[in-house]
């Protein structure tokens, strides 16, 4: 007797969403190659839109936004067939799907949100949900042979370490928000989004850098008025926008330069911390504001790092252990595809076999 031959299994289509402080976007992948045409991108419906608005408003807010855009998406021509959705969001998470916090997102304290069961119920098909850089180490997992750091540095500050095929976190959500890990101790210290002061992502952030870019042209009017900023900004600190401090610090302009590198030196502490810790040689960045400012961000990083020293390599053993990642805003919907292919059973049905 010859055994039946085994069954094939078609392309996997997967429907795919980044929930950021900043943008909501959705994807539709095929095998892990994301479909650049079938990208949208949403302003989000959060504290960046409406900081008028209590942490509950907003979270009620942005669970609406997120689950009609999925509904919507689904009944589109990209989302039509999907064998699941995935979900990546700008938060911690514990094993089962729920959101603790939501900094970049709703601000301060809002009830735990359950996201995952909320979107099982709603959607069709089956879900998995994971933290933004949870599921961004997933792309990178594919290429680097190493475990490696991957760190975000947009509206705020987030990272994860990845090692032996998993992403070290803990089942309740603690670890990756080195974002969260407080810096300056000072009761003056600059205010973070999730109420705390003194906080790595309220200075070495997007948002953070952009705030101390504004606070020093107001205490060094002639220094900002003679800086590239001061044009695009109407020679108005409050007219600073990260795009245009962005551009200044890749023209090499001085005043820009010397905010970010100052604003860099307690994330070179972050890193140096996580090296001497447990010895990871590796670390990407990624997140719009890393991107935008580019080679740039990781050459003052550097010099910040070399200044302080990381026991046991020399110099150029430092800066060789920093990288930028790819220079997109793909990383969660790409890596959330590869991420739901290594949760969800390779046999599941086509369409929601839960």
């Amino acid at each position: 007797m010859t055994s039946a031959p085994p069954a094939t299994v078609g392309p996997r289509g997967y429907v795919v969403a980044d929930l950021g402080g900043t943008t909501l976007r959705l994807g539709r992948t095929t095998d892990g190659a994301l479909d650049t045409a079938s990208v949208r991108r949403i302003p989000t419906e959060g504290i960046g839109c409406h900081r008028a608005l209590p942490p509950q408003a907003l979270q009620d807010r942005i669970v609406d936004q997120l689950v009609g855009e999925l509904e919507q998406y689904l009944r589109s021509p990209h989302g039509a067939g999907a064998d699941a959705v995935g979900v990546s969001f700008a938060g911690p998470l514990t094993k089962n799907g729920t959101v603790l916090a939501g900094p970049t997102l709703w601000g301060g304290a809002a009830a735990p949100l359950p996201i995952r069961d909320i979107l099982t119920r709603r959607l069709p098909v089956p879900v998995v949900v994971a933290n933004d850089i949870t599921a961004a180490a997933w792309r990178y997992a594919a290429t680097e042979s190493d475990p490696f750091c991957l760190i975000t540095v947009s509206s705020g500050i987030g990272h994860k370490v990845f090692r032996h095929g998993e992403v070290l976190v803990d089942d309740a959500g603690h670890g990756g928000e080195i974002g969260h890990w407080r810096v300056d101790p000072r009761e003056d210290a600059v205010p973070c989004e999730c109420g705390g002061r003194g906080h790595l992502g309220g200075i070495a952030s997007g948002r953070g850098v952009l705030l101390a870019a504004r606070r020093a042209a107001d205490d060094d009017p002639r220094g900002f008025a003679s800086s590239a900023l001061a044009v695009p900004a109407a020679h108005h600190p409050s007219g600073i926008t990260n795009q245009a401090l962005a551009q200044a610090v890749r023209a090499g302009d001085p005043f820009a330069t010397g905010v970010l590198s100052t604003c860099l030196l307690p994330l070179a502490q972050a890193v140096n911390c996580v090296f001497t810790a447990i010895g990871i040689r590796r670390y990407l960045f990624i997140g719009g504001f890393a991107t935008a400012v580019g080679p740039d961000f990781i050459r003052l990083l550097g010099d910040q790092l070399t200044r302080l020293g990381c026991f046991g390599i020399d110099e150029p053993q430092i800066r060789d252990m920093l990288a930028l990642g790819a220079a997109d805003d793909d990383h969660c919907l790409i890596g959330m595809a590869r991420m739901i292919a290594h949760t969800l059973p390779a046999t599941a049905g086509t369409g929601g076999d839960r």
